[in-house]
Order: structure tokens, then sequence, then C-alpha cells
């Protein structure tokens, strides 16, 4: 096994602390980022020389392009990128509020982008690195009551797809994440916004509802965060770099129906496609 340095969001918990954990058993060496390092003392007692922390809220661009700095000086070389960071938001539409609108994008959208953009001066000069970028089975899908969550990530990979092919010559990779329900504490803290009396009886109603009676949507899920945790870290090793990666079996349903569908839609619409010719 060849040692790599991986550049970690979002790190203190979930799905970014699992893939911390497994990089540093085996052997790895992580700079691992969090609004809170504290909750990473644990990890940088036990693996002392291999965890780097720093502080970060990712949605400040200046401080980000500063931590990024910091540590590929720091650190020399920086292989791979595991942009983790998030949270999701329910309300419809109407409901939302324009901060939890705000956060949504600059939170799972505008960071990552940022990050993306801090981190390939370094890859390119040093010839190459990976790129891994933490989506949803919600980037091919979505429901009712989460339009802003689905908008985000929606919208990061539009701009991921794009950025694959304007950096390829440089021998750096991007791959998109795709999990399914995931038990980890995302469910727990979702941002919930104060219910319309017009939708309590709709889809969103329904959504609110089972919000209430499951609480945390994520504690009963079937996929296991260290298995999806490994999965991400061998995926770093896939050559060329896989552009989508679906993990879980209600996340390869969903996407597949999803693709099905629009397929079918488009199918269907042929004839007046083409009939706007010339």
């Amino acid at each position: 096994m060849t040692s790599k340095t991986w550049f970690v969001t979002g790190a203190s918990s979930g799905i970014g602390r699992a893939v911390t954990t497994q990089l540093l058993a085996s052997g790895h060496r992580v700079a691992a980022v969090a609004r809170n390092p504290e909750t990473l003392a644990q990890l940088a007692g036990q693996y002392p020389d291999q965890l780097w922390t720093a502080a970060l809220d990712v949605t400040e661009t200046k401080a980000l392009r500063d931590v990024v700095g910091r540590a590929f000086a720091e650190l020399h070389r920086i292989d791979v990128i595991f942009s983790n960071a998030g949270r999701g938001a329910v309300g419809a539409a109407e409901e939302l509020s324009d901060e939890s609108i705000d956060e949504q994008i600059a939170l799972n959208l505008t960071a990552p982008v940022q990050l993306l953009r801090a981190v390939l001066p370094y890859l390119r000069e040093q010839g190459g690195g990976r790129f891994i970028q933490l989506s949803t089975m919600g980037s091919q899908i979505s429901s009712p009551g989460a339009s802003m969550y689905h908008a985000s990530k929606w919208g990061v990979e539009g701009f991921m797809e794009s950025v694959i092919d304007e950096v390829a010559p440089f021998g750096v990779g991007i791959t998109m994440i795709e999990p399914g329900l995931i038990r980890t504490t995302f469910g727990a803290n979702l941002d919930v916004a104060e219910p319309l009396p017009a939708y309590a009886s709709g889809p969103v109603g329904q959504v609110r509802q089972y919000l209430a009676s499951a609480g945390n949507i994520t504690a009963e899920a079937p996929g296991d965060p260290d298995k999806v945790a490994a999965a991400i870290v061998a995926s770093a090793d896939v050559s060329p770099a896989p552009r989508r990666l679906a993990l879980g079996s209600d996340a390869y349903s969903a996407i597949k129906s999803a693709l099905t569908g629009r397929l079918a839609e488009l199918e269907a619409s042929r004839d007046l496609t083409f009939s706007i010719d010339f």
C-alpha cells in the first residue's frame, strides 16, 4: 500500500469522520478540517504524526483558501481532496427562510466550488491528484420538501461534470459520490422550516409527519457508513477516476428509476423535438 495524504472537510462526524479514521488506521496522512477541530482531539492523540487539523467554516472563502494554502505548505503534497461538508434542509419552497436558502447554496454548492478552485493550482503544480465530492442520490432524483437541498446538489454536480474535462489534461480526476440513506447523524441535523398551514395536508405535510415519527431519518438507514467510507477510500486508487459512484441499494434503485423515467419522457416527445429543426 502506498501512503497518501488526504484533505478532508467536515471530518468531525458522519462519513467524513469514518473516512478520516480509516485512512489513519491504514497509515495515510490526513489534513482534517472542521468547524470545531477539538472534536478530532482523540484521533490527534492516537495518530499525532499522521493527523493535521485546522478550524474551518468552509463557507468562509478567504479562510478556506488560507487553510488550503497552509496545508499544502506544511504537508508539501496532498494527493486526495475529499469535499464532504454539507447539510440538508426540509420544507416547502415557500416555507424556507432566506437564511436557509442562503446556507444551502453556501454550504452545499459554493463551498465545494471554492474548495476545488483553491486546490487546483497546487494539484496542477504537483502533477495531478484526485478530488472527491460527496454528493447524494438526491442529485439525480428529487422529492417534495427538499427543493433547495436538491438544487444545491444538482448544481454542484453540474459544476463538477464540466470541470472534469477541464482538469483531466493536468492529471486531476474528479469523482462524485452518490450515497443513499446512510446511518449517520445527517438526518438529525436537518434544517427544518417553520410550517405553513397551506402545506399541512399535502406531500410536504406527509414528509413532516414522517420526520416527526421517525426522528433521525437516517438512524435506521440501510447504508453502512464504514462500508461507504471504505468505498470512497478505494475509489481514489481507481484509474481513470470514476465520474460517479452510487452507493447503497436504495441509491441504485432510485437513480435507475429516475434516469429510466427521463429517457422515457425524452422518447415520448421525440417527434416534437425533431420537428422544430429547419
